[in-house]
């Protein structure tokens, strides 16, 4: 049995990034780039108004309350001509282009209209004074020309999305996604949730957990199933999974030390190399990993829920993590609002709750049911806890290793609760 440290060492070792595709910035969303961005464009890309008004030539120097203007055009946003305006006012609309040699606006609302024609206003007096480039959005000042906006290795969300098309970037350069198969083991499972179960038989709930939790991960799920606890059948199962293009296996079930446990000599009479199988952690400790004969890596994962989901969470998300070409998950380090209790030498996984006490401060909760079979634990986890520490007993106040739920997922606080 090795240490998770040595584990993880075997997986990153065994990991390397995913060759890069360009794919449309419309497609992207949840991908990561593999290049970083740099904008074609300034943002904004001209001198534009923030405000519905008159724009003026202030050159550096309040314009004083009171100040009369000759208004000389309009200007509204979408014009294509560029206005002249070194002279007087202009009316102007949000969004609209600065007429050429004016630099501040005052709103429609401070200012006087002392003549107009058909609804178009002539000459208007300042109410209040206005300040030297007030109500101006500078070209550029958001974004400059050639600046890097995004960088290699990082994920692609809606707020990214939007700037990308701001800045005119149609496409972009991605990692490909890791291509996971997915197999659920034992006579026991049932997979149609409808239907009613015989005596002996329960629910395949890893199978949809650990679909959905790989793809939030950045995988694609290229093949998933469900095989009894027979060696041909698995064989014939792992082959369409490497049939469909399969890269990564993940399993879960029958990597323990039972009489159906067949999985380790499987993957032997395949050319398999068992890179390592135990890890000295607490849910989980029958976990496999392997690379099969073809180069294919291959997770072992044990079959309760919680097992499964710390194996998933641990070993196989830090190895996807390289394959997109990320850099090292992020940690938070908080401290526990009470005790918590560990396995001595073991490295323990906790559902946890984060949340903010009444003084602004950040705590780790350790749940209550944190048996690997219990599922109801995760509605109210927002958080792991990793405890690594060599005792047994880990007093209120430590600060420990808090995770997300997923290596692309931040630690989002639990609401406090009146009391």
């Amino acid at each position: 049995m090795i240490s998770y440290a040595q584990a993880l060492q075997h997986l990153l070792a065994a990991a390397e990034a995913l060759p890069a595709q360009r794919v449309a910035a419309a497609d992207a969303e949840g991908r990561v780039l593999a290049a970083a961005v740099s904008s074609a464009q300034s943002l904004p890309p001209f001198d534009n108004s923030a405000m519905d008004g008159f724009a003026l030539r202030a050159g550096g120097q309040p314009v004083a309350a009171g100040s009369c203007f000759d208004v000389q055009g309009w200007q509204a946003a979408g014009d294509t001509q560029p206005a002249q305006g070194e002279q007087g006012a202009w009316e102007i609309m949000t969004g609209a282009r600065m007429p050429d040699g004016l630099d501040s606006v005052v709103p429609v609302e401070q200012v006087d209209v002392l003549e107009s024609r058909e609804g178009r206003p002539l000459r208007i007096r300042l109410r209040e004074q206005v300040k030297p480039g007030q109500h101006v959005r500078l070209c550029g000042q958001d974004v400059e020309q050639g600046e890097t906006v995004l960088t290699e290795g990082c994920s692609l969300d809606v707020n990214a999305l939007t700037l990308l098309y701001a800045i005119g970037a149609a496409n972009v350069q991605v990692r490909q996604r890791p291509a996971v198969a997915l197999i659920a083991t034992g006579k026991e499972l049932v997979s149609d949730a409808a239907q009613a179960l015989e005596s002996g038989q329960i629910r395949d709930s890893n199978r949809p957990y650990l679909v959905r939790r790989l793809e939030q991960a950045g995988a694609e799920v290229v093949w998933q199933g469900l095989v009894s606890d027979d060696e041909q059948a698995f064989a014939e199962t792992l082959d369409a999974a490497l049939a469909a293009g399969a890269r990564v296996i993940v399993s879960t079930g029958a990597v323990s030390q039972g009489r159906y446990d067949f999985i380790p000599d499987a993957l032997r009479a395949r050319g398999a190399d068992i890179v390592f199988h135990k890890v000295a952690i607490r849910p989980g400790k029958p976990l496999l990993f392997a690379r099969l004969a073809d180069g294919a890596l291959y997770f072992g994962l044990p079959g309760n829920p919680i097992s499964a989901a710390v194996g998933q969470r641990f070993f196989v998300e830090p190895v996807l993590r390289r394959m997109l070409g990320m850099a090292d998950e992020p940690v938070l380090q908080l401290p526990l609002l009470a005790d918590a209790r560990k396995p001595k030498g073991l490295r323990t996984h906790l559902r946890a709750r984060v949340a903010m006490d009444a003084n602004g401060q950040l705590h780790a909760q350790v749940l209550a049911g944190q048996e690997s079979f219990r599922l109801k634990t995760m509605l109210a986890a927002n958080a792991w806890v990793v405890l690594e520490d060599e005792g047994d007993l880990v007093p209120a106040g430590t600060r420990v290793r808090v995770q997300g739920w997923g290596h692309r997922e931040p630690v989002q606080l639990a609401v406090q609760e009146k009391s």
